[in-house]
C-alpha cells in the first residue's frame, strides 16, 4: 500500500520548554482500525515527557493520553479531534499557571 499523505503539520514551541505538535496523514483507504481514513499524532509536552497526546497508533485505535493515563477516544471528525486536543492543552496550561 502506498504511504499515507501528510495533510496537516504544525509545531509550536511554547514557554517553559513545552512543545505543541500536530501531525495528520490521510491514508490511501480507510481500514478496519482507522475507518475515518486518518492517521494522527497530537502531542503536548516537553522533550521526553508527554503531558497530553491523542493518537491512533497501529494496534491501539483512537485514544488519548493524559500524563500516565491512557483512555479510548471516540473519533467523530478531524475538526472535533483538534478542538478536543486544544481544549485539553488550554486546560492544562491554565492548571500549570495556577
Amino acid at each position: 500500500m502506498p504511504p499515507a499523505t501528510l495533510i496537516y503539520s504544525q509545531k509550536i514551541l511554547l514557554p517553559a520548554d513545552t512543545i505543541l505538535q500536530i501531525r495528520v496523514w490521510r491514508l490511501q483507504a480507510p481500514t478496519d482500525e482507522r475507518p475515518h481514513g486518518l492517521k494522527y499524532s497530537l502531542f503536548y509536552g516537553k522533550a521526553g515527557e508527554r503531558i497530553i497526546g491523542y493518537d491512533n497508533e497501529a494496534g491501539k485505535g483512537d485514544h488519548r493520553h493524559y500524563r500516565e493515563r491512557e483512555e479510548p477516544y471516540v473519533f467523530e471528525t478531524l475538526e472535533k479531534l483538534l478542538r478536543d486536543f486544544r481544549a485539553d492543552v488550554k486546560q492544562e496550561m491554565e492548571h500549570e499557571r495556577g
